[in-house]
């Protein structure tokens, strides 16, 4: 991993690398500390599309670690980006939270259930029947059906909760029509972040805990990928997969030494943006 280019910028996912349940993981403060101390670029990204940013910081802030607003990149907030550059100023009817429908306000969205050009599913703990109902006569009317993330489950103290995925399995079913998903593993999650920061894909390291989703994006989007097992994927389920990452390491804390490690010299420019 060190005999290739510098690495200037740093993506890495939330739940399962800094934080398990809303307690920091042991080494996620340092290792953000690390990144705003060499000045060096980075986005904490989450295919969570409830919280908005300002909600996740505070949420972050209150396990102890303090990532700035404009450092959080939503699947919420991609899917609105996705959406603006498809069909401006466009219509959609929304089942999520206010981390979804925030981000399609900010850029011109209105929200309706008469005749949108999207149908635009996130997660959220208040999915109704009624609501799923009309969302199914929209697409078989003719809407576009979009979804922020596949993930089919999210975790709780108390166990497993169905998400995104398995609302859009159920959606599907019922219209024989497949939701384009926006989020993680979809590599064009992790070009949006890139373009973000101005960041290039051989000069960028994406940091996950699933295989499925965070690594394979990352592998997808052409940068180097560190799997932390501190998350949801086990030690014995990595080489059941037809690729593998850069490097494999317990936890966050394993990668506070990789960042000056991997860090450009500081009389070595930076990678023109890509």
């Amino acid at each position: 991993m060190t005999n290739r280019r510098p690495v200037n910028c740093w993506l890495t996912d939330m739940d399962g690398v800094l934080v398990h349940e809303e307690h920091a993981i042991p080494g996620a403060a340092e290792f953000l500390q690390q990144l705003q101390e060499r000045q060096l670029r980075f986005l904490v990204l989450t295919n969570n599309s409830i919280y908005t940013p300002r909600d996740l910081r505070a949420r972050l802030l209150a396990s102890g670690i303090d990532v700035p607003e404009e450092a959080i990149w939503t699947s919420a907030m991609a899917t609105a980006q996705f959406l603006d550059e498809q069909r401006p100023n466009g219509s959609a009817y929304v089942l999520g939270e206010a981390g979804l429908t925030t981000a399609l306000h900010d850029v011109g969205y209105i929200m309706t259930s008469r005749d949108p050009d999207y149908v635009v599913l996130g997660e959220t703990r208040t999915y109704s029947f009624e609501a799923i109902t009309r969302a199914i006569r929209l697409i078989e009317g003719g809407a576009r059906f979009i979804a922020t993330n596949p993930d089919a489950t999210g975790p709780s103290t108390e166990g497993s909760l169905p998400a995104t995925g398995a609302i859009a399995a159920l959606i599907t079913k019922a219209t024989g029509v497949e939701p384009y998903y926006v989020g993680k593993p979809n590599p064009l999650m992790m070009r949006s972040a890139l373009n973000r920061i101005d960041a290039h894909s051989e000069t960028t390291v994406m940091i996950g805990d699933r295989i499925d989703t965070d690594i394979v994006s990352g592998l997808e989007a052409g940068l180097r990928t560190i799997l932390v097992l501190s998350g949801s994927t086990r030690p014995e389920q990595v080489e059941r997969h037809p690729f593998v990452p850069t490097r494999v390491v317990e936890s966050i804390a394993d990668v506070v030494p990789l960042v000056g490690q991997l860090a450009p010299k500081t009389d070595q420019p930076e990678a023109d943006p890509a």
